[in-house]
């Protein structure tokens, strides 16, 4: 079985300006610091709002900060007539590692579907980043066709044209626990992530799927990261609003002092 280290990574959505993130990157980092914390053992990444990458990444680059740093979003398109989008090579050429895919918002608010989503997952590897390919369902989804079978439509039609990847993140989001206070349990978190491991092997390869992270994200906080990382298929956590506490996500990335392991 390969060692898949796990990942914390905080979303910070459109929330704090190039300034802010400074402050903030800064006193996270001492914070990890101070906590000891080993990236080795445990990776940590941000993913600031597009106004902040540069200054992220200067800042990351300048101070050698082991901090991880991605995008929220990236252009289906690799260049052109596209005003207001980001493009891959745009990012790449900042460094960024991470790009998050298919979040629940932009499927909710931008209407993205999962052909869009599958351009935008090829867009990013080609690129050489690389894709948190986010999944989940609402809670109405869960009540028609229960806990798995939205999660995997969707993982299906986001690696629709990722043949031969072998570098991705997945993300599952349930809808219904985002922002909500009400995280899944571990154990369902655990029987999706489960089978999104198993389409990962249908797609990319029984290796690619086992070396693969896959992210629990919904209400995460630093009472019930424990229970999550304890799960055999639930590598990290991709932290929303926590993310923006620096106390609360330095303490999730701590997250084994929690677990006790």
């Amino acid at each position: 079985m390969a060692e898949r280290i796990p990942f914390i990574a905080g979303n910070w959505k459109m929330n704090l300006d190039h300034l802010q993130a400074i402050a903030f990157v800064q006193k996270l980092a001492w914070t990890l610091k101070d906590a000891r914390h080993d990236y080795g053992v445990t990776e940590v990444a941000v993913f600031p709002p597009f106004t902040d990458l540069r200054s992220v990444q200067t800042l990351i680059s300048g101070d050698k900060i082991e901090l991880g740093f991605g995008a929220q979003d990236v252009s289906a398109h690799p260049n052109g007539a596209y005003t207001g989008e980001i493009s891959a090579e745009f990012l790449k050429a900042l460094d960024v590692q991470y790009v998050i895919v298919g979040h629940s918002e932009r499927r909710q608010y931008h209407h993205e579907g999962d052909e869009h989503i599958a351009e935008k997952v090829a867009n990013a590897i080609k690129n050489g980043l690389v894709p948190v390919i986010c999944v989940g369902e609402t809670a109405e989804d869960l009540e028609l066709y229960g806990p798995s079978a939205v999660p995997v439509q969707q993982l299906h039609g986001a690696l629709a044209l990722a043949g031969g990847a072998t570098n991705i993140v997945v993300a599952y989001e349930p809808v219904w626990a985002i922002g909500s206070g009400q995280a899944a349990t571990p154990e369902q978190a655990e029987q999706v992530a489960e089978q999104l491991r198993y389409v990962l092997g249908e797609v990319l390869g029984g290796e690619v799927a086992d070396a693969t992270r896959i992210l629990y994200g919904g209400s995460v906080k630093s009472s019930n990261i424990a229970g999550f990382l304890r799960q055999p298929n639930v590598d990290g956590a991709l932290v929303g609003g926590a993310s923006l506490d620096i106390a609360e996500f330095a303490s999730i990335a701590q997250f084994r002092k929690h677990v006790g392991t």
